[in-house]
């Protein structure tokens, strides 16, 4: 996509996404056979229901075909939230995320960084505080990192966990 043609879709696809309440994170165009896919990548801090999604597909497909923006060629149009392994790239990311499992890649002088597996307590513009699980049988510890010494971060899918009202029963 060029970048004449992203900026022209942002321009147009903020104010909508915005209107219902949604970040705009990410705009993809990509080939499908003859086609081209657009997907359009939307989060909130409740998260994104599907019947949001519909809604504002319904909306984005109305602005799209009384403009100009996608040309006369043929497309699907895709509206989604975030899966749940996306890249934590933004503060509101981190945020979104307390409470849960992540993975980090930390920034490192030589050739690998330390890779860390902690649970996301508490957000501020610095950096977050962690809860590192115990290893063999010993207890959780804190640690503290700054948004500096982070390379990589991602959310851990977590099947075996107890709900918050399962632990308080």
């Amino acid at each position: 996509m060029s970048t004449t043609q992203s900026d022209r879709l942002r321009a147009l696809l903020e104010p909508l996404v915005a209107a219902q309440d949604l970040d705009l994170e990410e705009i993809e165009m990509s080939k499908a056979g003859k086609r081209r896919m657009l997907r359009i990548i939307v989060d909130s801090d409740e998260g994104v229901e599907l019947d949001t999604c519909a809604e504002l597909s319904r909306v984005v497909s109305e602005a799209l075909d009384e403009s100009d923006v996608m040309g006369d060629d043929e497309y699907v149009l895709e509206v989604s939230s975030p899966g749940a392994d996306r890249p934590l790239t933004e503060h509101r990311h981190y945020v979104r995320a307390i409470g849960r499992l992540a993975k980090f890649q930390l920034v490192a002088e030589g050739d690998k960084g330390e890779e860390l597996i902690a649970r996301i307590l508490d957000v501020d513009d610095e950096g977050m505080d962690l809860e590192v699980p115990g290893v063999k049988g010993r207890k959780a510890t804190a640690r503290r990192i700054a948004f500096a010494d982070i390379a990589k971060a991602r959310v851990e899918i977590e099947f075996n966990r107890k709900d918050k009202k399962e632990e308080e029963a």
